[in-house]
């Protein structure tokens, strides 16, 4: 082979292990989350890219062989080229044979180590850092390719592989991690707006990572300090506490204190109507005007909580201890002021 063949394979084996290395990092760096949208809009490189993803380990092992194979044939084909070519103007300055053949080849090494650590690790694992979810859909078409010609191989290395991190008790992963921890969701988003790129002047985002975190107990009224109605209450006494307190609905109680659900205010309106209206209105109120409330833990993840009331239609629930008494009231209100800031009763007066 000719020195200037040798020059020109080193230019060859630098793209083929610029391309294995920028196809390790994509294939890791790149998010699912941009990566599905185009996958099912019928993208063929979304596709595989997500393929590839899914496939996490066979695509290193074929990452890690074609690096290693490319890395050594530069250093056995590019560096015996570079270093005659060398060796010819080195013999102009009169040095011996022995010493010309090491300046010749201590350049050519660090020659050929510059280009290959520069050019064919370092701007093609940048450049998939920076623009991951682009690359991985450049680069892994090909990579799977790749991977399908050697497949014996690679199934062969990556399958000793894995029988060896299982030796240290460790359970091999096909996919990488794409999931991120309560803790580390609401890191990024203190982090986001700190440097400017979420916008979050409300506070409805950082409120929500918090409300994951909360139970039904957290928040609810305690028995103490609800205003409660008896169960003999009439439309009359509850329209007078609308007036004094400003709410649209009250916990009716019995005559031990013990919650037996709910009034709103337009059930007492609905009472008021008609032609024995004036009668109904000092009467008590009906027990199937009384909504009943739905029974929750104190324990309940709020965000189930929200999920059973809307189920049920039901703006008022029972919080219970481990025992099974009643202790608090959860409001719906409540909760959605737990994601949106501050609700007011549309009756209350501010």
């Amino acid at each position: 082979m000719s020195d200037w063949a040798g020059i020109a394979w080193l230019v060859v084996l630098l793209v083929a292990n610029a391309f294995f290395v920028g196809a390790e990092f994509a294939v890791i760096s790149a998010r699912r989350s941009q990566i599905e949208p185009l996958a099912e809009k019928g993208s063929r490189a979304a596709k595989t890219a997500l393929w590839a993803m899914e496939h996490a380990t066979l695509m290193l092992a074929t990452c890690q062989l074609g690096i290693t194979i490319c890395s050594l044939l530069i250093l056995n084909v590019s560096e015996p080229a570079i270093h005659h070519l060398l060796a010819v103007p080195l013999e102009f300055f009169g040095w011996p044979y022995a010493v010309v053949d090491v300046v010749a080849f201590v350049i050519a090494l660090l020659l050929v180590s510059y280009l290959h650590v520069v050019f064919g690790e370092m701007v093609p694992k940048n450049l998939a850092f920076s623009v991951p979810d682009r690359a991985v859909l450049l680069l892994a078409p090909p990579l799977v390719w790749v991977s399908r010609v050697f497949h014996p191989v690679i199934v062969a290395l990556n399958w000793i592989a894995n029988h060896i991190v299982r030796l240290f008790r460790v359970e091999p992963k096909d996919e990488a991690a794409s999931t991120f921890t309560l803790d580390e969701v609401a890191t990024i988003v203190n982090q986001s707006r700190m440097e400017g790129v979420l916008d979050d002047a409300s506070g409805a985002v950082a409120a929500v990572v918090e409300f994951t975190d909360k139970k039904a107990g957290d928040i609810a009224v305690p028995l103490a300090e609800l205003v409660t109605l008896p169960e003999t209450t009439t439309p009359d006494e509850i329209e007078r506490a609308v007036a004094r307190h400003g709410f649209s609905r009250y916990v009716i109680v019995d005559e031990d204190g013990a919650p037996l659900g709910y009034v709103h205010l337009k059930d007492v309106l609905r009472a008021a109507e008609g032609a024995d209206a004036e009668s109904n209105v000092e009467r008590p109120i009906k027990p199937k005007r009384i909504h009943h409330m739905l029974p929750i833990s104190e324990s309940t993840d709020l965000e189930d909580a929200l999920a059973l009331m809307r189920r049920s239609s039901r703006h008022l629930a029972q919080v219970r201890d481990a025992a099974g008494e009643t202790t608090a009231v959860l409001f719906l209100e409540d909760i959605i002021e737990e994601l949106v800031g501050e609700v007011h009763d549309a009756t209350r007066r501010i």
